[in-house]
Parts: structure tokens; sequence; C-alpha cells
């Protein structure tokens, strides 16, 4: 899946980049909104665009491009939690938002959403064999019956799942669980693997030495 970040904070753009490409996005970036104008319509899935971009906002950029009649999804940033940027940002046209600081997990989820939206796959439930979730309810089945998964056992399928039969690195399953403030240790993620297992199958998260760990349907 091809991204398009428009932000000119490089360090915050760099490791963006870095962790959508953990996650199998390949991620191109701009720091400028009059660069991406021409850019945006090479064959990107969503667009992530910061709203505080200099000279041309990122409201503006939104503007422009709806303007220019691209239906890519745009996904906007912004560092205020008000209403009033947000409705702006609805309102020129971008199809979401998210609050910095950006949590990946986060981000990942709302690009998928997007580009399922995009496609006609707007549905909060995913099936993958036997397992299915529910992304609205936060709800996980295997074999139609209810599997009770804590927040972050949850948010462990669902990254796995979005991910189906691609290895994820532990150090990007880090990065989607764990926000930056609380302490990471890769052995939580062995522990969190383990309860996960036990609760739908050994089989569903396969060991990749070395690597990581990907979901098997």
């Amino acid at each position: 899946m091809r991204i398009l970040l428009v932000e000119d904070e490089a360090a915050l753009a760099e490791r963006l980049v870095a962790n959508l490409a953990r996650h199998g996005m390949t991620c191109e970036w701009l720091a400028q909104g009059e660069d991406a104008l021409d850019f945006a319509s090479d064959g990107f899935a969503v667009l992530v665009v910061d709203v505080g971009l200099p000279g041309m906002s990122g409201i503006e950029l939104v503007r422009a491009l709806r303007a220019r009649g691209i239906a890519t999804p745009i996904l906007i940033l912004t560092a205020r939690s008000g209403w009033e940027e947000k409705v702006e940002g609805l309102n020129a046209g971008a199809d979401d938002f998210i609050v910095k600081p950006v949590r990946t997990e986060e981000l990942v989820a709302r690009i998928h959403a997007l580009a399922r939206r995009a496609a006609g796959h707007s549905a909060t439930r995913i099936t993958a064999g036997r397992i299915a979730i529910d992304t609205a309810s936060g709800e996980a089945r295997l074999d139609d019956r209810p599997v009770p998964l804590t927040a972050r056992e949850f948010h462990l399928l669902q990254l796995l799942v979005y991910n189906a039969g691609r290895t994820l690195t532990r150090q990007s399953i880090i990065d989607s669980l764990y926000p930056l403030s609380e302490e990471r240790d890769e052995n939580a993620i062995e522990v969190l693997v383990g309860r996960l297992r036990r609760k739908i199958g050994r089989e569903h998260v396969v060991t990749v030495r070395g690597l990581g760990y990907r979901f098997a349907a």
C-alpha cells in the first residue's frame, strides 16, 4: 500500500515513514503542501496531511486537491484537540483526522479503514479463516464463539489479522501497541503472544525465528 505523507516536521515524518514501513506500507514524504499538489495523483492509497504546513496549509491543500478532482482518501494530522480545526478539515474534503502525538497503532488502523472504505469495504467485521474481529465493538470470535480478550490482546490480534501472511517484527509490534512514554520490553510481547495463543490457538500465531510473528488463518 502506497501512502503519501505531507509533514514539515522532519523528525516526526521520518519516524512515521519508518513505522509505516514496518507495517508493509511504502510511504513517500513531502514537506511542502505546494509540492504535493501534482504528486498526490500518483496512485496513492491514502494521503496523510498535516494541518500546520508552512506556506500552503494542510486545509488549503485538501481544498485544492478536491478542487482538482482527486478523490484519494485524506487523513489529516492536527496538533489541536479542539473541534473547530477538525470540522474545518472535514468540510474542506478530508475523510478523517488524528490528533498528535500520533500512535502508530491508531494511524495504521485509520489508514486501513480509509483504504477499505475507498475500495467499497467499509464493514468493521473482518474474517480470516476461523477468526473474526469486529473493530467497532472490539469483539473477537473463534468458530463464531466469542473469545474474551483484554484490550491489548485484541489490538495485537487486530494488528496480526490486518497483516495476515506478513511477518511483523517484535519492534514493529512494540511500536504499535505501546506508547513511547510506557516502558517497552520484548519479553512483554512474548508473554502477550503466549496469552493470545492460548485463547485462539497456537497455530494462528506463527513464530518466525529471528524476526517476529505472523498470522496464519
